[in-house]
């Protein structure tokens, strides 16, 4: 009778799940994959789905919270460790971040995170061998917490391409204050159908300049809150709401959103009094906005196309034109963006902004606008665009943006016409967190 070999022991508990953040941050990090990817509840990480809703919800925490201070991390490995990580010990090193950020940054006891980070270490072969090195380097980590959180206080955060760009865009200091930003979570903010002040008092949230409702950072599960299955209100960034505002008056006119999904901008111009037409080219992300649509009781046209590709036989008084673009505006929430893209992304992206607005104009009558945003950052994708379509095209005007739709945001109004949102702005107010999505809007007119 042949020997059989023993079941394996079970594993630790909580290891499947340092396993699962290990392996989306590898895939982000060193495969630039994008972290919602990895979190789809759908096409997701395999590793990400078997795990049940809490656990998921910790991993989340884990890698977003690694790749926040990704670059703050790597610089405390190197000055512990008498020589640097071995080549081609990436995995080694997601397995230590995993475990710093639980005793530097979250809610988890030392012990608990140094052997589950040794567990993992010797479950893997790439690593066991350095299993020793992990349990004295995050005892270490452990043992000094106050001193290592000290003097990485002022390390650089951001990688030096993304670093570069903003200080070469918004000089040194400015880029200094949206680095900083980028380790503060991104606020929850609201876009409410009427009464904002009474949305606000509900929620123990504050009114922002935008209009929006901003909720305290322990509201607690969105769709638990009131007005949600209602459809009294909706999710979006105070930034990501200016441009449908910037149209002004739209009731009863013509507006076609030609890069619509979720469907924010789409339900304002709606629920404004528009007469919507929203494209994607995403069949998957055009049923989520019709499924949003349908909760907020709001309808619209909806379209499947790429929107280069669109044609219509009669023309729009307007269209929103919220260009696919390097997302840098939104690190705070997306904190993979920095390591997932680079300078030449930024390029790629911008020429293709270039020719959608382009398109976008040919769409509108004469006198008919065109407001062109998005959340980059980088002026390359905002300014830029703008001032080529307008240098080359004399039947297309920009049209200054009014300071006065939006009198507490002041710095957010360039002396060029344009609106420029940084993720520095915005104060917080005492639970309320502050900041807010970077973004760029101008708005262009066909000429009469």
């Amino acid at each position: 009778m042949r020997n059989e070999r023993p079941a394996p022991l079970p594993e630790k508990p909580g290891l499947a799940v340092r396993k699962a953040a290990a392996k989306v941050l590898s895939a982000v990090v060193d495969r630039k994959t994008s972290l919602d990817g990895m979190f789809d509840s759908k096409g997701g990480n395999p590793a990400i789905l078997g795990l049940d809703e809490a656990d998921r919800g910790l991993a989340r925490a884990l890698v977003t919270t690694a790749l926040r201070h990704r670059r703050r991390l790597a610089g405390l490995f190197d000055s512990l460790l008498k020589t640097p990580l071995p080549e081609g010990a990436r995995s080694l090193e997601h397995i230590l971040m995993i475990g710093a950020v639980q005793i530097l940054y979250l809610d988890v006891p030392d012990h608990a995170a140094v052997d589950l980070a040794v567990e993992h270490a010797l479950a893997d072969p790439r690593t066991r061998r350095f299993a020793n090195l992990v349990n004295a380097l995050l005892r270490r980590i452990g043992r000094e917490r106050d001193e290592m959180l000290a003097a990485m206080s002022d390390a650089p955060v951001l990688p030096d391409w993304f670093r570069a760009r903003l200080e070469t865009q918004y000089g040194a200091e400015v880029a200094t204050t949206i680095e900083a930003s980028q380790l503060a979570p991104s606020a929850i903010d609201l876009t409410v159908k009427s009464d904002p002040e009474q949305w606000a008092d509900k929620f123990g949230g504050r009114v922002l300049p935008t209009g929006s409702v901003r909720l305290p950072a322990d509201a607690g599960s969105i769709p638990k809150l009131e007005g949600f299955e209602e459809g009294a209100w909706w999710v979006q960034d105070a930034a990501a709401s200016i441009p449908a505002r910037l149209f002004g008056d739209v009731s009863g006119l013509a507006i076609v959103d030609l890069c619509a999904a979720p469907g924010g901008k789409t339900a304002q111009l709606v629920a404004a009094g528009a007469e919507v037409t929203a494209l994607d080219q995403s069949a998957s992300r055009l049923a989520r906005l019709q499924d949003n649509l349908k909760r907020l009781g709001m309808a619209a046209q909806t379209i499947q196309s790429n929107m280069l590709d669109f044609q219509t036989d009669h023309l729009f008084d307007g269209a929103l034109l919220d260009a696919p673009c390097s997302s840098t505006g939104t690190c705070r929430r997306h904190p993979d963006v920095p390591w997932i893209k680079d300078a030449a992304d930024i390029e790629t992206l911008a020429a293709l902004q270039e020719r959608m607005l382009r398109k976008a104009l040919s769409l509108v009558r004469p006198g008919g606008l065109v407001v062109f945003s998005n959340c980059s950052i980088d002026k390359t994708e905002g300014e830029a665009v703008v001032a080529r379509v307008l240098a080359s095209d004399p039947s297309v005007s920009l049209r200054p943006v009014d300071p006065s739709l939006f009198p507490g945001l002041p710095e957010a109004f360039t002396s060029e016409g344009t609106l420029r949102t940084t993720p520095d702005m915005v104060a917080p107010v005492g639970s309320s967190p502050g900041g807010m999505d970077g973004f760029f809007a101008a708005v262009l007119q066909r000429n009469p």
